[in-house]
C-alpha cells in the first residue's frame, strides 16, 4: 500500500478521500491531511474513521511529513505548494499538485526539479480542469509551435480580484490579455490550467492567455490551441463546476500505480 497525505481540505480533497474509501483507490492508505482551518482536516478524519480507516488530522506539515508519506496531494493554493514543495520532495514524497501556478516562478521550478531529482521523487502536475497535456507536449516537442489559452468566467467569480467592477455583471469583456507568468501573478488561485497547459508546451513566458467575463456565466471555459507546421490542435472543456479538477488527482494516482497507464 502507497501511503498518502493530502493538503488543503476544501471539496477536491473531499472527492479524492471518498475515492479512497469508496475503493477507486485501493492501492492507496490516506494517513493523514492537513488544512490551516482545523475543522476541514477534521471532517475528512472523521469520515475516515466512519469507514474503519486511521487517518491523523496533522497540525503542521512538518507533522505530517513525519507520517512518512509515498505521495502527496495538494490540493491548497500556490503559496502552500511553494512552502511545502522542497520539504516534501526531499522527505521521500513524491507531490501529485492542483496549484501549478506557483511552478511560473521559473527560480522555484528549477529547483523543484533539481531537488525532485536529487532525492528519487517526482511531482505530478494534474490536468485539472484541461486537458491534452500529451498532444500539447508532442506538438512543442516537433518545434516552432505557437500556443495560446482562452479562459471564460461569470463575474461573480471575479469579485475580490483587480479587474472586476460592477459593470460586468451586465457587459462581456476581455478584462484580462497577457502570458500565463503575468495571469498567474494577477489570479493567483484562478488560471493554475492555464500555467499547467503552458509547462506542458511553449512555457509560461509564451502562452499568451485572454479572459472573458461573461454576465449569467457558470463555471468555466479552458480552450488551449496549439499549432506547428504539422499540427493544428484545440482542446476545449467547459466545467459547471470545480470538481474535474479532484477526479483527475484521482485518475492522477491511479496512472502511478496501474500496470497500464493512460496519458
Amino acid at each position: 500500500m502507497k501511503k498518502l497525505v493530502i493538503v488543503g481540505c476544501g471539496r477536491l480533497a473531499g472527492i479524492v478521500s471518498d475515492a479512497v474509501v469508496n475503493g477507486l483507490l485501493p492501492e492507496y492508505d490516506l494517513v493523514g491531511v492537513y488544512s490551516r482551518t482545523a475543522e476541514k482536516a477534521e471532517c475528512i478524519v472523521a469520515k475516515m474513521q466512519q469507514h474503519g480507516k486511521a487517518c491523523m488530522a496533522c497540525t503542521t506539515i512538518e507533522d505530517l511529513l513525519a507520517l512518512k508519506p509515498d505521495y502527496l496531494v495538494e490540493a491548497a493554493s500556490p503559496a502552500a505548494m511553494k512552502e511545502l514543495a522542497l520539504p516534501a520532495l526531499k522527505n521521500g514524497t513524491s507531490i501529485v499538485t492542483l496549484s501549478i501556478g506557483a511552478l511560473a516562478d521559473t527560480a522555484f521550478y528549477q529547483e523543484v526539479m533539481k531537488t525532485a531529482k536529487v532525492n528519487g521523487t517526482r511531482v505530478y502536475i494534474v490536468s485539472g480542469a484541461t486537458g491534452g497535456f500529451d498532444v500539447l507536449r508532442t506538438a512543442s516537442l516537433m518545434g516552432n509551435a505557437t500556443a495560446k489559452f482562452f479562459n471564460e468566467k461569470g463575474p461573480n467569480a471575479l469579485k475580490g480580484t483587480a479587474v472586476y467592477n460592477e459593470a460586468l455583471q451586465n457587459e462581456q469583456r476581455i478584462v484580462f490579455s497577457g502570458n500565463a507568468t503575468e495571469a498567474i501573478a494577477m489570479f493567483p488561485t484562478k488560471v493554475n490550467v492555464a500555467v499547467a497547459a503552458s509547462l506542458a508546451s511553449v512555457g509560461p513566458e509564451n502562452m499568451q492567455m485572454s479572459m472573458q467575463s461573461t454576465p449569467g456565466f457558470v463555471g468555466d471555459t479552458q480552450r488551449v490551441e496549439i499549432k506547428n507546421e504539422q499540427v493544428h490542435a484545440i482542446i476545449d472543456v467547459y466545467s459547471a463546476t470545480a470538481e474535474i479538477a479532484g477526479w483527475s488527482v484521482v485518475n492522477t494516482l491511479l496512472n502511478i500505480t496501474s500496470p497500464i497507464v493512460f496519458f
